[in-house]
């Protein structure tokens, strides 16, 4: 059997202001190319479907037109909710739905698989909806009444997975389990969701996924592989700039009549690249960027030592995609690494607190010369004025 593993959709975010919509719609299209071309089984989406638990009405549509695409490639598509996704209305339509598409979204279902057959046998699928102990927990036995505790990601994942295992038990075969969560081992560089803390009580450990021949997860933005059958496929579109460099795709699995036989990926295209341009303002300005990079998404971080008057306006000009401009101005010196309560503590004038926080702010940089002058004259001036009253 063929399973392509993809998530993290997150249809109707927008990127810095600007819909993605037309781009996801673009990339959603080359992944049921893929699912046709390489004759795939089942697609699974592993949550975060929609971005927002009350999705517009566009977001809808391209969800039923991708579905739907998927569907007449031959596909099987199995669907999870994600924490960004509302279980109620993504699954609101479960029932309703031709064949061959199937959005699990009930915590009490979680060890009555989809099956799927094929020359070797049925592959059990169990999906397992995003699952906030808080709110989830009234569906399961108490820890007093014969249950689990479950209070953390952690317990309440591993209880999950013990009624996956419990359903294995029951149906003979090949299985697949679908989740959305962090797991532990997770490389934090390749674009974590932006509500993922990396804290032991949201990290699940690895171990509790044992069982499952594979295991498709969703929540971290870039491709992950914990362990050659428990992997992230990661978002198709990139989301932020801290994901520019990373890859763009899915898991193309395959069972045999043993399990696991290979897993390879399949890259997406990228519909505009993103860059992050460093340096001071007239460099990232500069010709060769504007040719190299006027058709791309911009993050400009300028490192002039002063903010510069209309950054944004002036990128714009030359970068019609610049979405984000930042000032860090280079550090040049030991001295500009004290922080702003050690230089107040050397002050002991007026002029000292003033020259503390120019340095603070300029990362280092103080008052130039004609900028002392005003400031001698500003304080003269408040000077004579307490004199007067």
């Amino acid at each position: 059997m063929r399973i392509l593993h993809t998530s993290d959709w997150h249809i109707g975010r927008t990127f810095h202001g600007s819909s993605t919509m037309d781009a996801l719609a673009e990339v959603l299209g080359a992944l049921t190319v893929q699912v046709r071309d390489n004759e795939v089984d089942v697609v699974i989406v592993a949550g975060d479907v929609f971005d927002s638990a009350t999705p517009a009405g566009p977001a809808y549509t391209l969800l039923s037109d991708t579905l739907l695409a998927l569907a007449d490639s031959g596909a099987r598509i199995i669907v999870t909710s994600g924490n960004h996704d509302s279980a109620a209305r993504l699954g609101f339509q479960a029932r309703l739905l031709r064949d061959g598409i199937h959005v699990l979204t009930d915590p009490l279902a979680i060890g009555a698989p989809v099956t799927v057959a094929d020359a070797d046998g049925p592959v059990h699928f169990f999906g397992i909806p995003y699952l906030e102990p808080a709110i989830v927990r009234q569906h399961f036995p108490a820890a007093g009444e014969g249950g689990a505790e479950l209070r953390t990601q952690a317990q309440t994942m591993a209880h999950a997975m013990s009624l996956v295992r419990a359903g294995m038990a029951e149906h003979e075969g090949r299985s697949v389990a679908i989740a959305h969560c962090f797991a532990a081992g997770v490389d934090a560089t390749v674009g974590l969701e932006r509500e993922v803390r990396q804290g032991g009580l949201d990290m699940v450990p690895l171990e509790v996924f044992d069982g499952p021949d594979y295991v498709a997860l969703g929540h971290i933005h870039g491709r992950q592989q914990l362990s050659e059958r428990v992997r992230y496929a990661g978002a198709p579109l990139h989301y932020s700039f801290g994901e520019q460099d990373k890859p763009r795709g899915s898991w193309l699995i395959d069972l045999d009549a043993d399990g696991l036989a290979n897993v390879a990926w399949l890259a997406l295209p990228v519909p505009r690249a993103l860059v992050t341009l460093t340096g001071t303002l007239d460099d990232i300005l500069s010709a060769d960027n504007v040719a190299a990079h006027a058709e791309h998404w911009v993050c400009a971080v300028y490192t002039d030592a002063l903010p510069q008057a209309e950054p944004m306006r002036r990128l714009r000009e030359r970068f019609p995609y610049c979405a984000m401009v930042q000032h860090q101005p280079a550090v040049t010196g030991a001295a500009e690494v004290r922080t702003y309560s050690e230089r107040l503590r050397t002050a002991v004038t007026d002029t000292d607190r003033i020259e503390a926080f120019l340095e603070h702010v300029r990362a280092g940089q103080g008052a130039s010369e004609r900028e002392r002058v005003l400031i001698r004259e500003v304080l003269d001036d408040r000077v004579r004025a307490e004199a007067l009253v």
